[in-house]
């Protein structure tokens, strides 16, 4: 996969393209928020590695940026802040996951999580459900033919709750099959991500 690392210390953003070139991914780094935006923007990597505290412009507005410009790629926010309050906040904004203080083989697990295209395997590459309809395939999602614009993980999340409608899911099994992690539950990200879906799907429908 292609990655592109936006953080301004220099010697974390080498430890970090250098292990995930060791991963056998392609990686490449820039040191500035209004340039990792725009080498985003113009190319857009399979996943971004993006910190909050940059100089030339702030995360969080690199953030809002690339979902701005319909950037297709995963977003995994890196950062120091691992408070409850902070992950809340950049998942909101548009993040597919984050990572607080790691060691150097977690961004590396991370990336690979994000890069997988969905949660389990289908064969169908159309879903529907009343007049909601994914494109699996070219990762696109309609309500009544109007386009519903969604993140990768909002997109992970929908693929799993279409393929089996009228189901009650645990938010384990959520964070297993969309995270893709048999540890580390965090029901808020669930919660948020569900809100998150709701809020997009039913904006302008007469209905839930």
């Amino acid at each position: 996969m292609r990655i592109l690392v936006i953080e301004d210390e220099r010697q974390l953003s080498r430890h970090i393209t250098r292990a995930l070139g060791r991963g056998g991914h392609s990686a490449a780094a820039q040191f500035d928020g209004a340039e990792g935006l725009r080498a985003a923007v113009a190319s857009p990597p399979d996943v971004v590695i993006l910190d909050l505290n940059l100089p030339g412009l702030e995360g969080m507005s690199v953030l809002s940026g690339l979902r701005e410009a319909a950037c297709p790629a995963r977003l995994l926010i890196l950062t120091a802040r691992g408070e409850v309050e902070h992950r809340v906040r950049g998942l909101r904004a548009g993040a597919d996951d984050y990572m607080a203080p790691f060691s150097m083989d977690e961004p590396v697990a991370r990336v690979e999580a994000l890069g997988r295209r969905g949660a389990t395997p289908t064969a169908a590459d159309l879903l529907a459900v009343g007049d909601l309809h994914m494109d699996v395939h070219h990762r696109r999602v309609t309500r009544a033919g109007r386009p519903v614009a969604l993140s990768p993980r909002e997109l992970d999340l929908l693929q799993v709750l279409m393929q089996e409608p009228g189901r009650v899911f645990s938010r384990t099994e959520l964070c297993e099959r969309v995270w893709q992690r048999d540890h580390e539950y965090d029901t808020r990200t669930v919660e948020i991500f569900i809100t998150r879906l709701r809020r997009k799907v039913d904006a302008g429908s007469a209905g839930p």
